[in-house]
């Protein structure tokens, strides 16, 4: 009777053993609906700083390189999205036994099934991370700004998810060794803006300043449009709140973590200024060493994501109920050196990986495509040059006759410039050919026979010399 009951015990214990483990899940997709409604809905919020990025970076450059900047911030959600799609979400947040504190496996081409129960929680967190990990990659588009070759910029931006998926994993996955660690790193001070701003770092050294950058000295560059750059910084100013508020990780989450911040408010003011400070230091000591960096990314978002964690060492406090510090608080909120140590030791890993890797890429992507313009495309702008886009406000005659001989010149020559229809200009050729014509006029080719010369506009009102409007298609 005894054996018997052992053996239904045993039976029992195995079954709730294989319960707990059939319905353990792992945290990232730990969601009901209100936490899917919440963290789309920042993500969609998140999405809108590619505008941000875009007006900022664009305002920063010249105007003959505007709308390749905006280009390159396209290119990030289109080749970067999709990349984090096939292999990017899976190596930070697969579910396979294959999973190591490293790397994680499993979840590739990501498209869960109708029967699956965790359906909408897996598409709500593909589409949060995805947020993130577009915005790592587009960190690094500003400091390649007006002399990376765009195709190789296409390439670059097709690998980087390589980049930031797996050092997203170690400090978000379930397995990864540094969050098993302690480490903390709430909305993305490490994975997203430390990783960015070292990869463009990265970037800025190996491409090497701009032609002429410092030749007049090391004072900032004039501004091609100071408006774009200011309305870019409000848009971002918006994104920034959602990658905050988003980072709770759903709405039930939210009363508490408002209650239970790690900081207080006057720490939170304080560490902001000093990561602001940072920046304002780093960026003229980048321009010494002459690492041009166009926009400031590196250290905007490197310098100063460096101290956005170590700052968790030193001010956060443990935030009960939440588990977010495991319990541990700051250097000084009297948590002793652990969780100080391994914040420092985060951003070692971290930086690391993301210098060598973008370093490794880049080298790669320059044996198949030159990642650097050639001296006559820098000059007369990637806009004109590989977008076809000429300025009026722009003057290229200069720089093609320093270039000469030019591959491209005719053609260059013959591009139209923004805003106006070559179309109307043959159009009133014609008609006012044909006009004339009608009227017994004798033409000759490039000369006219008239003593005052006139044109007869569509609805026949004649335009003199005296009269006519000093409209740039009728010149």
């Amino acid at each position: 009777m005894s054996e018997n009951s052992t053996q239904v015990e045993n039976n029992e214990t195995n079954i709730t053993n294989t319960s707990i483990a059939e319905t353990y899940i792992t945290s990232t997709y730990n969601l009901n609906q209100e936490d899917s409604n919440w963290i789309v809905t920042n993500s969609f919020i998140i999405f809108t700083m590619q505008t941000g990025f875009g007006m900022l970076e664009s305002g920063c450059v010249s105007l003959k390189n505007e709308v390749n900047i905006m280009m390159k911030n396209v290119v990030d959600i289109v080749l970067g999205g999709l990349t984090y799609w096939a292999f990017g979400f899976a190596m930070s947040f697969g579910t396979d036994r294959l999973n190591n504190p490293f790397i994680g496996m499993g979840e590739f081409l990501i498209d869960p099934s109708l029967d699956d129960k965790f359906m909408g929680p897996k598409c709500a967190a593909f589409l949060f991370q995805l947020s993130f990990a577009t915005t790592s990659t587009t960190i690094v588009s500003g400091a390649m700004a007006e002399r990376c070759n765009f195709k190789a910029y296409c390439l670059f931006s097709f690998l980087n998810t390589i980049v930031y998926c797996i050092p997203a994993g170690w400090m978000w996955s379930d397995q990864g060794f540094l969050k098993r660690m302690g480490a903390v790193d709430i909305a993305g001070s490490g994975a997203v803006h430390l990783v960015g701003g070292t990869s463009a770092l990265a970037c800025a050294i190996i491409l090497g300043p701009r032609l002429g950058r410092y030749d007049n000295g090391l004072d900032p560059l004039p501004l091609g449009s100071p408006v774009n750059a200011i309305m870019g910084l409000f848009v971002l100013w918006w994104g920034w709140l959602a990658f905050n508020s988003g980072s709770t990780y759903g709405s039930n989450k939210w009363h508490s973590w408002c209650i239970s911040c790690s900081y207080r408010a006057w720490e939170a003011i304080v560490i902001g200024m000093i990561g602001a400070s940072i920046t304002c230091l780093m960026m003229p000591v980048f321009d010494k060493m002459h690492i041009d960096d166009p926009v400031g990314a590196s250290a905007t978002h490197g310098a100063s994501g460096i101290w956005g964690i170590i700052a968790i060492g030193l001010f956060a406090d443990n935030p009960h109920p939440l588990n977010t510090t495991s319990g541990r608080r700051g250097l000084f909120k009297g948590g002793g050196w652990y969780l100080l140590g391994v914040q420092c030791l985060a951003v070692v890993c971290l930086a690391l990986w993301s210098f060598t890797i973008s370093i490794t890429l880049l080298w790669m992507i320059n044996k198949i495509i030159p990642i650097r313009m050639s001296v006559h495309d820098e000059l007369l702008g990637a806009d004109l040059v590989e977008h076809r886009i000429r300025h009026m406000q722009i003057g290229v005659t200069r720089a093609m006759s320093a270039v000469q001989p030019v591959s491209q010149e005719h053609e260059l020559k013959n591009v139209h410039p923004v805003g106006i229809n070559p179309g109307h200009d043959s159009y009133i050729d014609k008609y006012s050919f044909k006009n004339r014509l009608k009227h017994g006029k004798q033409f000759r080719h490039g000369k006219k026979f008239l003593k005052s010369p006139r044109t007869n506009t569509i609805t026949d009102a004649i335009l003199t010399d005296k009269n006519k409007t000093n409209f740039a298609w009728m010149n």
